[in-house]
């Protein structure tokens, strides 16, 4: 049994510049967390008493003979990708809902990766990790999706990520004394709006013109560095939450489908109510809404909300980690080594029933 967890993350700035459209031609940088709700995903060899030789479960049941069947296009594509041939059983848990700005997809990715190498006695490195989860979704399943989201879950921790023209990815810690990142969560809330969208659906309607929208993200792109400045020059924090106000706005102009009615009204609900700034979590659209908030206001902008979900959290550094493993017995190369065949459950032989057991 091999149990891996892998962080969900918070983007503050420079999302929208991590696609490869638009990094590819002029770079691109975000700033970013993991934080301590997690995506596991649980895997092992699946012993030879079953009709079917995979089973995947999720928010749905699978099972299937052969890779190629898997409905689910991330585990069918992670099963081929490392050549899975043997029997295996794949679980998935999460702590926040899927469809919501945190990363959650992406996290999915690189944890089932994680798993799976796990299980074939493999050890890959954070960067391999991301750069495979982000091969798979964006290359071989086509999906609209930047590079941010799988490289914060494979690496986690509070990081200032450079995608440079090239394709390579940079990946640097902020340090920053204990007192100040207190100080920063001391501000941040986290409450959930309860729309759901799919992220690469909002992505469509903005990132193939990316092009025509230059000023906007080299205005964000340019923000990452003017917060990492404000974090780490000791200037009164408000100006964090300001420029995650700023931030928004710039997003808001990308599509029209980045925000809407109901969103808007929320938003402007926790800015009377005390809140600073903030912005959806993801690609717009729906999901997990983060505030700036003055400690001392904090109750007022939760009564303001009345109805959305309060998720109080920290943030993490360990990245995707096997937690648990035991790999099992491999009962496919059990066979192999004995010049067998694994045989399915149907082929088995049956004893003789009593003639009391036939009644």
């Amino acid at each position: 049994m091999i149990i891996c967890r892998t962080p969900y993350r918070i983007s503050f700035f420079g999302g929208g510049t991590d696609y490869p459209a638009w990094y590819r031609q002029h770079g691109g940088t975000v700033l970013a967390t993991g934080i301590d709700k997690y995506c596991y995903l649980t895997c092992r060899y699946l012993p030879p008493f079953f009709e079917h030789r995979i089973r995947v479960v999720y928010r749905q049941i699978e099972t299937c003979l052969t890779a190629d069947e898997v409905e689910h296009p991330v585990v069918r594509a992670a099963l081929q990708h490392l050549n899975i041939d043997r029997g295996v059983e794949i679980h998935h848990d999460g702590d926040l809902p899927a469809r919501s700005g945190m990363g959650s997809s992406s996290a999915f990715t690189v944890g089932l990766l994680h798993a799976l190498h796990a299980l074939k006695g493999e050890m890959p490195t954070k960067h391999q990790l991301a750069k495979e989860a982000i091969h798979l979704e964006q290359n071989v399943l086509g999906e609209t999706v930047g590079s941010q989201d799988q490289t914060v879950a494979a690496h986690g921790g509070f990081k200032h990520v450079k995608f440079h023209s090239d394709g390579e990815i940079e990946v640097s810690p902020l340090v920053l004394p204990a007192g100040r990142i207190a100080e920063l969560k001391s501000h941040l809330m986290l409450v959930y709006t309860g729309i759901v969208r799919t992220a690469a659906d909002v992505a469509q309607s903005y990132v193939p013109g990316l092009e025509t929208r230059r000023r906007q993200l080299r205005i964000m792109k340019e923000m990452v560095d003017e917060a990492i400045e404000i974090l780490t020059g000791g200037v009164n924090l408000v100006a964090f939450g300001e420029l995650l106000h700023e931030a928004w706005l710039a997003k808001r102009s990308l599509s029209a489908a980045v925000s809407n009615p109901e969103v808007d009204a929320l938003y402007h609900t926790a800015l009377e109510a005390g809140a600073i700034g903030g912005k959806l979590t993801g690609a717009g659209g729906g999901g997990f809404l983060l505030l700036f908030v003055p400690p001392e206001r904090r109750n007022d902008v939760l009564e303001a909300l009345d109805g959305c979900i309060h998720v109080p959290f920290e943030f993490e550094n360990g990245g995707s980690q096997i937690i648990f493993y035991e790999p099992g017995t491999d009962y496919e190369a059990v066979d192999r080594a004995r010049g067998s065949r694994r045989r399915t459950f149907k082929e088995l032989p049956r004893p003789a029933l009593h003639p009391t057991e036939a009644v």
